[in-house]
């Protein structure tokens, strides 16, 4: 039968599908640690990015090996994002409850600077959209990583706002509709933003060629 054909529309739909259940479940063994969140999710998009430009063979080798390669950076920026956002909360919970014990000037200016705690944290979700699928795609420096996150992030916007609708919309199913969407979880919403992540990463690398290099 052509639906089941290997270049079939359903039998293409079919394998992302299971490629995106079982990258999840190394993506989550791989994650148990903690502490191995930003080399697993690293090794996740390397694996993903890979699946959109049409190499969907040797999943496992891919992973472990992108996991072994991007380990000591990827560690090193998810300490930094987990001391951000855990800094970022308990600002954010101290100002908000000061904010509302106040009342007159001192209620204005808790506001304001709420307002910029929220900004700064819209700029933190930005910078984790792009983190680690740069980390695994280019080689640069933690703290050019960091800024490049954000400034491509703020540059292509429709690309950031889909990624934060496609895991957005993943978690709302799970939690609310079909909570067996949770096998897919994280490979699933890799795999779907990568579609998108794909052409923005290619237009910011710059690979020199044979003429650059004479």
């Amino acid at each position: 039968m052509k639906l089941f054909n290997y270049d079939s529309p359903f039998s293409q739909v079919a394998m992302r599908a299971a490629a995106s259940c079982y990258l999840n479940l190394l993506w989550f063994v791989c994650s148990v640690p903690l502490v191995t969140v930003g080399a697993s999710t690293a090794a996740l998009y390397a694996v993903t990015l890979k699946l959109v430009a049409g190499e969907d063979d040797h999943l496992t080798q891919r992973f472990f090996r992108a996991f072994r390669e991007n380990f000591k950076q990827a560690t090193v920026l998810w300490g930094v994002a987990l001391a951000l956002g855990a800094l970022l909360a308990l600002d954010g919970y101290i100002v908000y409850h000061l904010r509302a014990s106040s009342t007159g000037a001192a209620a204005v200016f808790w506001t304001l600077l709420l307002a910029l705690l929220i900004a700064a944290a819209v700029a933190y979700a930005i910078v984790l959209a792009y983190l680690f699928p740069l980390t695994a795609s280019v080689a640069n420096t933690s703290a050019a990583m960091l800024k490049n996150s954000f400034l491509i992030g703020t540059h292509y916007l429709f690309c950031t706002i889909t990624i934060f609708a496609v895991h957005f919309a993943v978690f709302f199913v799970t939690v609310r509709l079909f909570t067996p969407m949770l096998i897919f979880g994280e490979g699933l919403c890799a795999l779907l933003s990568s579609h998108f992540l794909a052409p923005v990463i290619a237009s910011c690398s710059y690979t020199p060629d044979e003429g650059d290099a004479a």
